[in-house]
């Protein structure tokens, strides 16, 4: 099933080449290139990914955090919100998941089924796709 050759293999690559064409995904790849070739953008959202890791860490621990503490993170995650490219970068990130979960989950309950999913399948697993494609 795997070969190069095989019939599996070739209408993945025609699902890619379907994926990688899409208007939509192209317009997603360029929100996350913009974001990637701005240096403040990058430095802003490092900054607030690893505040709230370290928040994280530190509730896990057991700790209280302090509203100065929740107060400073909600303002740099506010800041970042406000940032249009950091923001344009996020929401084609989750968009970008969203399509690789859909397609996970497509091709794994086929494996599962032995059959192509019907609607019943996919609605009765939660649905398919959150943005209706």
């Amino acid at each position: 099933m795997l070969a190069d050759d095989s019939q599996v293999m070739s209408k993945t690559k025609e699902l890619c080449a379907a994926i990688a064409e899409n208007p939509e995904y192209q317009s997603l790849l360029e929100k996350v290139e913009r974001f990637l070739e701005d240096d403040a953008a990058k430095l802003q959202f490092q900054s607030v990914q690893e505040r709230s890791h370290e928040l994280g860490q530190k509730q896990q621990s057991g700790l209280e955090l302090s509203s100065g503490e929740v107060e400073d993170f909600e303002a740099a995650r506010e800041a970042l919100l406000e940032n249009s490219v950091a923001r344009d970068f996020m929401d084609a990130q989750q968009s970008l998941q969203s399509v690789q979960a859909a397609i996970g989950k497509y091709v794994g309950m086929t494996l599962e089924l032995g059959r192509v999913p019907a609607d019943e399948d996919l609605a009765d697993q939660g649905g398919c796709c959150s943005e209706g494609g």
